[in-house]
């Protein structure tokens, strides 16, 4: 049986090197790897092309690697929480490619499934359009998206088993599922691992096929993005 197990996420993400291609899972701060992200910042490695639904904050999750300047290119379907991505794209510091979320959602579960291109209506007729290929289908005109994969793809889930069988929590589980099949190398971090066999086949939303390393991850800050209260 292959060990997939690593002791923690330095080790996880030691060998990832200048200028490859990540999927960081997460939607808004909920799911995202945060082990994974804070050893990123202390190898310092740099021109990274990030592939997430959004940026982070400015003092939290890829908000963090944008301040250190390690990310080369974006590509996201939301940043809007971000200033400091604000001011390096106004700035040309760096480069986004930002895409309908529903797009994103589906080019990142082609390249997991195979599929190298598909036809979709959403951004025709706006700069999402601009240098794709359009075609009619009865009536209505859709672009051709491409798929999203990645040299590595940097997951959070609940719970998973050594042999990377992963099972994630409520909404948490967004984009990192499709992400975790889209990565040439699936590094997965989790709140509790435990023995294969303990885990309910039926519950299990990844199968550990598509996971290489796996780890007890520790420290998680679960922000809340934004808080809404009100008086009654």
């Amino acid at each position: 049986m292959i060990n997939k197990v690593v002791a923690n996420a330095d080790e996880a993400v030691k060998d990832i090197p200048n200028n490859a291609v990540l999927m960081l899972g997460g939607f808004g701060l909920c799911g995202i790897p945060e082990n994974c992200i804070s050893a990123l910042l202390k190898t310092g490695v740099n021109g990274l092309t990030c592939i997430s639904n959004n940026a982070g904050v400015d003092d939290f999750g890829i908000g963090l690697m944008l301040q250190t300047r390690q990310v080369k290119k974006m590509i996201s379907s939301y940043v809007g929480e971000n200033a400091e991505f604000e001011r390096q794209l106004l700035s040309g510091e760096l480069e986004v490619d930002l895409i309908p979320q529903g797009t994103l959602a589906e080019r990142i579960r082609a390249g997991g499934a195979g599929i190298p291109a598909f036809y979709t209506p959403a951004g025709y007729g706006t700069e999402v359009a601009e240098g794709k290929e359009t075609r009619e289908y009865d009536g209505k005109m859709y672009l051709l998206e491409n798929w999203l994969k990645a040299d590595f793809a940097l997951v959070k889930a609940w719970k998973g088993d050594t042999s990377g069988n992963l099972i994630f929590k409520g909404t948490a589980r967004n984009f990192n599922p499709m992400m975790a099949m889209a990565g040439k190398i699936t590094i997965v971090e989790v709140e509790e691992l435990v023995e294969p066999g303990e885990l309910d086949p039926n519950h299990i939303h990844t199968p550990g096929i598509y996971v290489q390393r796996i780890f007890q991850g520790k420290g998680y800050e679960k922000r809340i993005e934004q808080r809404t209260t009100r008086l009654k």
